[in-house]
């Protein structure tokens, strides 16, 4: 570089102006780099200062250091583009990084009930929330997916447009999502004489980034993946203070709903004959799937263990999308640092090779 300093600001709103009124009387040229659009930028200028960047930094795209060189060379800022070091190419003989798709948590509450939905072979109409991640593989449990509050819609119209759909097609739908705008859905099942199953997913929080025929109400009691907000479920406030907690069935019921049953995601059995029971009942009715969120909780039971002697390398495991389970020389491999001992993959086991709380001898 030709004699540049550089700003790196940590906290863009509110733009601390005493800093970068103190930074551009350091320099004769004011160059912003952000992504996408300009605005920094916009309030830098407004401060009045002379700025300069969207005539140079793209407003399209994500920036890298190929790109960046490139303008800065074709600004001056550097003597020639052939000065801009490139990134360092990866030796021939480096192994490949492997896949690392985003999947649930280890002992993940949702997980238990995809499973099942997709052993079940049913048509599964999805909403946004860290549950939506059961869409990928290897779970591959949900097919659609459009705004919040659209799985049950979506379950409903299913079943209006082909009623041999009905008793195959599922909505799931979080908790905080339902009493965010899941509701309506469900009274317009009801009003309109649907005949369709809602899986709440109740995980006691609100955990989003936040399933059709019969409603499931996936109820996790919080908000997960937006970062743990309360919800009106949770009998506190966002601010965490004492609030009237909403009783999930009492509404679901207050709605017409007459079928409405709780099971333990983590109960593979019990999850599996409720829905098949459901979805066949011919009327509206809604699953509270409920254990709360295991990053809420933080608590954990011991790890499972895998028994060498019994584990065939049939990679039944593996189906459940949980990260704490490997394979190593053809053998089911268990990370103790990750396993929750939620018990799923013990369930799932033909052979009982995984043992929860056991010893290993892998």
């Amino acid at each position: 570089l030709v004699d540049a300093s550089t700003l790196k600001l940590g906290l863009t709103n509110p733009l601390p102006e005493k800093l970068i009124r103190q930074f551009a009387g350091g320099v004769e040229r004011l160059i912003i780099v952000e992504e996408l659009e300009p605005f920094m930028e916009e309030q830098v200028r407004a401060m009045g200062l002379a700025v300069s960047g969207k005539e140079l930094i793209p407003h399209t795209g994500e920036l890298n250091t190929e790109i960046i060189g490139r303008k800065f060379a074709e600004a001056g800022i550097i003597k020639a583009a052939g000065e801009v070091a490139p990134a360092q190419a990866v030796s021939p003989a480096a192994p490949a990084v492997p896949g690392r798709p985003p999947v649930l948590c280890p002992g993940c509450p949702h997980r238990g009930l995809f499973y099942t939905l997709r052993r079940l072979k049913l048509t599964v109409t999805g909403d946004i929330g860290c549950y939506t991640l059961s869409g990928l593989p290897p779970l591959e449990a949900m097919d659609s997916c459009v705004c919040m509050g659209a799985s049950i819609g979506a379950a409903h119209g299913v079943g209006k447009a082909n009623p041999e759909m009905a008793g195959r097609t599922v909505a799931v739908i979080g908790d905080s999502t339902f009493f965010h705008s899941g509701i309506t859905g469900l009274l317009n099942m009801v009003y309109n004489k649907g005949a369709g199953t809602v899986i709440i997913l109740d995980n006691r929080t609100t955990a989003m980034t936040g399933h059709q025929n019969h409603p499931v109400i996936l109820d996790n009691r919080t908000t997960a993946m937006t970062g743990h907000q309360n919800h009106p479920g949770t009998g506190r406030t966002l601010m965490g203070d004492p609030a009237p907690a909403v009783d999930l069935e009492a509404l679901v019921r207050a709605l017409g709903v007459k079928r409405v049953r709780v099971v333990d995601p983590l109960d593979l059995a019990e999850t599996g004959a409720a829905v098949q029971e459901e979805v066949a009942a011919g009327e509206p009715s809604v699953i509270v799937s409920r254990r709360p969120c295991v990053l809420l909780t933080k608590t954990a039971e011991p790890a499972v263990v895998v028994n060498a002697e019994k584990c065939k390398g049939c990679k039944a495991c593996l189906r459940l999308g949980c990260p704490a389970i490997s394979v190593k020389n053809k053998l089911a491999r268990v990370d103790p640092g990750a396993c929750t001992g939620c018990g799923l993959c013990v369930q799932v086991c033909r052979e009982g090779a995984l043992v929860k709380g056991g010893e290993a001898n892998a």
